[in-house]
């Protein structure tokens, strides 16, 4: 079985993750056709709540919720 030779150093180690996590990109956004709201990619939308013109989760109106 292969061992390393050497230590691996904290500076190597952390550009090393510091080159991968400056790869990683927030996730891709669209706009509703619907409400026109910025919602995730091949998500529902969170202010209508339709995916692919269909009604998929009910919403709350203004007035509902919690009462306090």
């Amino acid at each position: 079985m292969a061992t390393p030779k050497s230590r691996t150093s904290h500076t190597r180690t952390r550009q090393r993750k510091a080159h991968w996590l400056g790869s990683l990109k927030n996730p891709g956004t669209t706009v509703c056709p619907n409400c026109g709201e910025t919602a995730q990619m091949h998500r529902v939308c969170p202010e209508c709540g339709q995916y692919r013109g269909r009604q998929v989760v009910k919403q709350k109106a203004e007035g509902e919720g919690k009462s306090s």
